[in-house]
């Protein structure tokens, strides 16, 4: 079937934006290690992965990365779990990518203890052969329902 533009639609198997096979395991990688960074409160490692202009968004607002990094840095934000409970979903479109993940994580903000399950997005840019996150966006997961 085709489309408007005369296009072939991909085949089902091969989603549009698929990352080849090398690239996921690039980009599924730094999302590992960026997560074992966030857990070891390292805003030094934290920072490696995040692009200058990197926000997040979240149920909160948006926070930029200068924000973030100081709560790191000061000890009012700290991780102590992070764990993918889904696969990340990973699309390449050129020198951006999208990783969709859901994210179990227990944090502690201002000394109150905060147990997540989140779908998150991080949207990474390659700049000079590295990529870097420019946005995360984290939305609760909805509970799953019962009886």
């Amino acid at each position: 079937m085709r489309d408007s533009g005369d296009r072939p639609e991909p085949p089902p198997d091969s989603p549009e934006g698929a990352a080849d096979p090398a690239t996921h395991a690039l980009l599924a990688s730094l999302v590992d290690d960026w997560a074992a960074a966030i857990v070891a409160n390292d805003a030094e490692r934290i920072a490696a992965f995040m692009a200058d202009e990197w926000v997040i968004v979240s149920e909160s607002g948006i926070t930029d990365r200068d924000t973030f990094l100081a709560f790191v840095t000061s000890g009012d934000l700290t991780h102590s779990a992070m764990r993918a409970i889904t696969p990340p979903r990973i699309r390449v479109h050129g020198d951006t990518a999208v990783v969709t993940a859901r994210i179990t994580n227990t944090a502690h903000y201002g000394g109150d203890r905060f147990d997540a399950d989140e779908w998150t997005t991080d949207v990474f840019v390659r700049r000079d052969g590295d990529w870097r996150c420019v946005l995360s966006h984290i939305t609760p997961a909805a509970s799953p329902e019962g009886p």
